[in-house]
C-alpha cells in the first residue's frame, strides 16, 4: 500500500435498491447507496436498525431478498464471501486462541496457498501498519484489548482488499482506548486510501471518524451526509435527535419566505427559523435548535436581537455543571423549556443561579425547521 489519503470520485460499493427479509420481517427495506473508493462510511442507528444486515449482505454472509450490491461495478449480490474482494473485521475480533499472532494473520493467506516467504513479507508489514511488529509470537490471550483489535485488522488488511468492513470493532474497548482506536483508525485509513464502511450505534465516533454517514432507523436509510451537514441540518426528527442533543419545540407556521419560515411557538412565541422544505400557513411543525447555539444572558439587562436573530426573557429551572460547561434548563412562555449549553470559560462563576430571570437568544438560521 502507498500512502493515498485521496478519495475520488469512483464508486466502490453501491446498493441497488437492497432488501433483506426474514420470513415476515423486513430488516433492510429498499436502500439505495453510493460509496466511494477510499471514502471513509459510517452506517450509524440503533440496535436492529439494519445497519449490520447491511454490512453482512455486502460481505456476503447474508444474500438480498431483491436489489443488487456492486463492487466497483460488478454484480455481487448473490457471490459468496470469498469471491468478494471484501474482508470483515467483527465486534469479538474472531481471533483463533490457539494460534499466533503471526498465524492468526497468515491464516488466509495460506487457505489461498500463497508462497511462504510472501506470506512472511505480508505478516511483518501488516504488524507493522498497525504497530504491533514486536507480538508475531504471542497468542490472543497474551493480549490486550486494544492489541487484539490491531491483530483482528492486521489480518483483514493482509488480504489487501477493495473494500474492509468493519462491524462495531470498538465496542468491547474502554473510553479512553477507544477514543484513542478512532483516531489510529482513521488515520490508518487515510494512509492506506482503501474504502472503509463502519457499522456503529455511537454517533459520536460515527462524527469523529466518517467522511460521510448513512442513518438508519427500522430498516430505512433516513438521510447519508457529511457529519456537519448531518448534525447542522437533519433531514426529519429521528435523525436530530440520535445525532447529539436538540431541543424540539412545536409550533405553527405564519409564513415562509426565501427558506425562513416565521413560527408561533406555544400560540405566544414567534421566532424565524431555517426552513428548507416547502410549508404551508397553519401548518404544523417541530423547530429544532441545539443546546450550544442558544445565547445566555443576565435580565434585566437583557439582549437587544441583532439582526435575525430571536430573543426571549426566561427563567433558569434547572443548572448541571459538566466540567467544561455548564447545562440550563430555560422555561419560556407557557411552559415552553429550552436545554441551554454553555462553556465554563466564557461565563464566570455563579453567574447564573436556578430561579435566576435571563435572556435567551440565537441566531435564525441556528434554528430548522422539520416537516417529518
Amino acid at each position: 500500500y502507498g500512502i493515498r489519503n485521496i478519495m475520488t470520485d469512483t464508486i466502490a460499493v453501491q446498493l441497488d435498491q437492497v432488501t433483506k427479509r426474514f420470513g415476515d420481517f423486513t430488516a433492510v427495506d429498499a436502500i439505495s447507496l453510493s460509496i466511494r473508493e477510499g471514502e471513509f462510511f459510517s452506517l450509524l442507528g440503533p440496535s436492529g436498525c439494519g445497519k449490520t444486515t447491511t454490512l453482512r449482505m455486502i460481505a456476503g454472509f447474508e444474500l438480498p431478498s431483491e436489489g443488487e450490491i456492486f463492487l466497483h461495478g460488478s454484480p455481487v449480490g448473490q457471490l459468496a464471501p470469498f469471491k468478494r474482494n471484501v474482508n470483515t473485521v467483527f465486534q469479538n475480533y474472531a481471533l483463533f486462541p490457539h494460534l499466533t499472532v503471526e498465524q492468526n494473520i497468515a491464516f488466509g493467506l495460506e487457505m489461498k496457498k500463497m508462497a511462504k516467504d510472501e506470506i512472511q513479507r505480508r505478516v511483518k508489514n501488516s504488524l507493522y501498519m498497525v504497530r504491533l511488529p514486536n507480538i508475531s509470537k504471542r497468542k490472543p490471550n497474551q493480549l490486550s484489548g486494544g492489541q487484539r483489535q490491531r491483530v483482528a485488522l492486521a489480518r483483514a488488511l493482509v488480504n489487501r482488499p477493495q473494500v474492509l468492513l468493519l462491524d462495531e470493532p470498538l465496542g468491547a474497548l474502554d473510553l479512553k482506548l477507544r477514543k484513542a482506536m478512532q483516531l489510529e483508525l482513521k488515520e490508518l485509513q487515510q494512509q492506506l486510501g482503501i474504502t472503509f464502511i463502519f457499522v456503529t450505534h455511537d454517533q459520536e465516533e460515527a462524527l469523529v471518524m466518517s467522511d460521510r454517514i448513512g442513518v438508519l432507523n427500522e430498516g430505512h436509510l433516513l438521510q447519508v451526509g457529511t457529519p456537519r451537514a448531518i448534525y447542522e441540518q437533519p433531514a426529519n426528527r429521528f435523525v436530530a435527535d440520535f445525532i447529539g442533543e436538540t431541543n424540539f419545540l412545536n409550533g405553527r407556521i405564519l409564513h415562509n419566505q426565501d427558506g425562513l419560515a416565521t413560527v408561533t411557538i406555544a400560540d405566544s412565541l414567534t421566532m424565524q427559523a431555517f426552513c428548507p422544505d416547502p410549508v404551508e400557513p397553519d401548518q404544523k411543525v417541530t423547530l429544532t435548535i441545539r443546546p450550544e447555539k442558544i445565547h445566555l444572558h443576565p435580565t434585566p439587562n437583557g439582549v437587544e436581537p441583532v439582526h435575525n436573530e430571536t430573543a426571549f426573557p426566561g427563567r433558569i429551572l434547572h443548572a448541571v455543571f459538566l466540567g467544561t460547561d455548564t447545562r440550563f434548563s430555560v422555561e419560556l412562555a407557557k411552559g415552553a423549556v429550552v436545554e441551554v449549553r454553555h462553556q465554563n470559560a466564557q461565563m464566570a462563576e455563579d453567574s447564573f443561579a436556578v430561579g435566576q430571570p435571563v435572556t435567551v437568544s440565537w441566531p435564525a438560521h441556528s434554528a430548522k425547521i422539520l416537516t417529518s
